[in-house]
């Protein structure tokens, strides 16, 4: 009941019970990886690092979130879905924020650890969005789901590389470019979320 479901008429719903037990193991996944991360978030002086982590533990509840939805009414899950989209617009905000503050006497990471972490989490995610790919489409309660995966790839192949250029250039500056930008891709999606739920809303 995959990418079948997904047709132009009708969008998936997350009612599969492999889509389930997929979601089962990427929750495990971003929940060891939240404190994987966070530890070595605070190890290695890392604000992308910090950023990534929060992102972690943001996507375990979401998609806790998810699969409490999935077989609730048309209504409940426009309010999970949007709930999850403020929950990564108020991220975005923080570690806009956050790491706005650190450019003020920015610090160079300890890239070793950076690194290593970000390439496990790097398989981490990379695990989840094979899981999650044919499932790519769907209404916006599955839809926040796959993007949350998406951003997490994305964000740390960021963290390598920073990890890699502040290592070169000895400063902390890389650090907090990519974490920039991860605020930024927090609050596109969160956006991405709002607009489908918005427009799911007024179809219902």
């Amino acid at each position: 009941m995959g990418s079948s479901c997904c047709g132009n008429d009708v969008k998936f719903d997350g009612a599969s019970k492999e889509y389930k037990k997929r979601l089962w193991v990427i929750i495990f996944l971003n929940a060891l990886m939240f404190v994987v991360e966070i530890s070595g978030g605070f190890l290695s002086k890392s604000q992308a690092l910090k950023a990534d982590a929060l992102d972690f533990l943001g996507d375990t509840l979401t998609y806790g979130l998810s699969l409490f939805a999935i077989d609730s009414t048309k209504n409940v899950k426009l309010i999970v879905s949007a709930l999850k989209g403020m929950s990564l617009l108020g991220m975005g905000l923080w570690v806009a924020i956050s790491t706005g503050l650190e450019f003020l006497s920015p610090m160079t990471p300890r890239t070793e650890i950076m690194g290593f972490i970000g390439f496990l989490a790097l398989c981490a995610n990379v695990v989840s969005v094979l899981l999650l790919i044919k499932y790519k489409e769907g209404d916006a309660n599955i839809r926040s789901v796959w993007l949350c995966s998406r951003n997490d790839a994305i964000g740390n192949i960021g963290v390598i590389v920073a990890a890699l250029v502040s290592s070169v250039l000895n400063s902390g500056i890389p650090d907090l470019i990519v974490a920039s930008f991860m605020s930024v891709l927090f609050v596109q999606s969160s956006i991405q979320i709002l607009v489908q739920c918005f427009q799911e809303w007024k179809e219902a």
